[in-house]
């Protein structure tokens, strides 16, 4: 396919998704962006409606497409995820797609999470596929961490699960790793990508709490199940791939300065 042949990014609204497209952008690509609903899509960018999960509109938005990165996730309803990528993988195959890039999450091998489990069924089917692909895998992105607590909060009181560490990972550089595995070609699984600190619970709301001048109240709790043994373990790190620059620290503060 030309050079010039757009890049389809599946959950171009979202999270990551939204700066892969501006990156992508930035870089002077051509972009197509697929998500469930109609709108404007930014400057330079067509937009196009489609439904991984009935496959609805997904042979029109890979046509002509040279490189897909696929970032469309529904954490609530992991079984979907899978039922998406398999019609993706399909659809990609019979357009010709010369590249596929898929965001995955350390540990997705080794934490029995039913979100992680289906993140790994994804790697499984493009491994076995035959579009050419590339696969990162990342830690925990700011943003989410911040979610988290929030979600762990009752009232004044914030439940951390003792003994459980984090590495926050900025999006943007999230973002501009994907970029830059687009324009490297098919490689594989990569190197997985990390924050640069491995931050205990507490050490997150330290963070938080300078940021933000919101005092919590914390209560440690030892929570029950193999999925958090696997992260008392710490099989969401990757210390030795700690290649993000930004801090949580900075992330946050940033963000509470608007």
């Amino acid at each position: 396919m030309a050079d010039d042949a757009p890049v389809l990014v599946t959950g171009g609204t979202g999270t990551l998704g939204s700066r892969v497209v501006a990156e992508l952008v930035r870089r002077g690509r051509t972009v197509r962006m697929l998500s469930r609903r109609p709108g404007a899509g930014a400057a330079g960018v067509e937009h196009v409606v489609g439904n991984l999960v009935t496959g609805e509109g997904i042979d029109d938005a890979l046509a002509g497409v040279a490189v897909v990165v696929h970032c469309a996730s529904e954490p609530r309803k992991p079984e979907r995820d899978v039922e998406a990528a398999a019609r993706l993988l399909i659809s990609a195959r019979r357009a010709g797609v010369e590249h596929l890039v898929y965001i995955s999450i350390v540990g997705v091998d080794a934490i029995p999470y039913s979100y992680y489990r289906a993140k790994r069924q994804v790697e499984e089917l493009i491994e076995a596929g035959e579009v050419p692909w590339t696969i990162l895998r990342t830690t925990q992105f700011h943003p989410f961490v911040s979610l988290l607590l929030d979600r762990m909060t009752l009232g004044p009181v914030t439940f951390l699960p003792s003994g459980t560490s984090l590495q926050p990972v900025d999006v943007d550089e999230v973002a501009a790793r994907l970029v830059d595995l687009v324009e490297a070609g098919p490689s594989g699984r990569v190197e997985d990508m990390g924050g640069p600190q491995v931050l205990t619970a507490d050490e997150v709301v330290a963070s938080l709490e300078q940021a933000t001048g919101r005092r919590r109240r914390t209560v440690h709790v030892r929570l029950p199940g193999r999925s958090f043994a696997a992260f008392r373990a710490g099989h969401q790190l990757t210390p030795q791939h700690a290649t993000g620059r930004r801090t949580f620290a900075e992330a946050v503060a940033r963000s509470s300065d608007g």
